[in-house]
């Protein structure tokens, strides 16, 4: 499947009220009768709901997975995509819109939507459902390099990236030290475009477990027993010491070293809050450039944070330079 050919000028994040990015597939949401003929085993999970809408239990695991399986295949032309059992299933909506904004970010400088191979993108902590080399790689043409804590998401998204014929665009590569970001993964000769990161948005395990009580509290459920994971995931990408703001400091810190490496930075903030922090951080480590991006998604406002530690003028000569 070769990349749509993206439309070029997509809204800025100011103009723009709530939802989707222009350019999201699934702004008038999931047409299940079509997804169902994609999918088969998804028809098992979809139901009507009280206000005549089809629709699946979004607490349900199982559902969730096998839509992202079905969405995946009917939008994006990945054919064969799974998870190791009880790691992270995303929802595709939220993070095809990063990419999508993401895009838009490097199209400021480039002069249009940037697509192909020429495109080098560094996703951190790629994790076992590979989502952002996948959709990067059928929606702009990218190439991706992926890095992990993990051996085992790192051996699952190579997995994916060759079971769909992406093996020579997505390059998995395990993060050895865990306190390391960004040093044993960028090579002293690479470039790359862009940096990605969801990052760990919890402190604890027991933080995380109150999450998911909230979202299933949300989705109507009674949480009863033990904490349970519903979503998926494991503790790197759940939690980490110091939660979504530690994480978020010490990537900043250590990007500085890769200042010349890298146009732009960026990551996920799932917490309003954790942004002032931040910014103070990137004013330490002096970067020339920081850009805040909303994002929404229903009733889920998230935020997306980059940096650069080059001029509007650097940026626009590095990509002169690389044409």
């Amino acid at each position: 499947m070769k990349p749509r050919t993206p439309l070029a000028g997509g809204p800025k994040s100011g103009d723009r009220k709530s939802g989707l990015h222009s350019r999201n597939r699934h702004q008038a949401g999931y047409d299940f009768a079509a997804l169902c003929l994609r999918t088969p085993e998804l028809a098992a999970h979809v139901f009507i709901n009280d206000y005549g809408t089809r629709t699946i239990d979004f607490a349900n695991p199982d559902a969730v997975k096998t839509l992202n399986r079905a969405l995946l295949a009917h939008h994006y032309g990945i054919a064969h995509w799974d998870l190791p059992a009880g790691y992270l299933c995303p929802p595709i909506p939220g993070r095809v819109d990063y990419l999508h904004w993401a895009a838009d970010l490097l199209a400021e400088s480039a002069g249009q939507l940037p697509t192909g191979k020429g495109v080098r993108v560094l996703d951190i902590g790629v994790g076992a459902n590979c989502i952002y080399p996948l959709l990067g790689a059928r929606e702009y043409g990218w190439r991706f390099v992926g890095s992990d804590i993990d051996p085992v998401s790192v051996k699952a998204a190579t997995l994916l990236a060759r079971s769909n014929g992406l093996g020579n665009q997505i390059e998995c590569r395990l993060q050895g030290n865990p306190n390391h970001v960004f040093r044993g993964i960028i090579g002293p000769k690479e470039r790359f475009a862009l940096t990605l990161c969801n990052p760990p948005f919890h402190a604890s395990l027991e933080e995380a477990s109150k999450g998911t009580e909230r979202k299933l509290r949300n989705l109507g459920k009674e949480v009863t027993g033990a904490p349970v994971l519903n979503f998926g995931g494991q503790k790197a990408e759940l939690w980490c010491e110091g939660g979504e703001a530690a994480f978020l400091a010490n990537m900043i810190a250590q990007s500085k070293e890769f200042a010349s490496q890298c146009l732009w930075f960026s990551s996920l903030v799932s917490k309003k809050e954790n942004l002032p922090g931040a910014k103070k951080a990137l004013s330490r480590v002096g970067a020339r450039q920081v850009r805040v991006i909303d994002m929404a998604q229903g009733n889920k406002v998230s935020r997306i944070l980059a940096w650069s530690f080059l001029d509007e003028e650097g940026l626009r000569s590095c990509w002169s330079s690389a044409r």
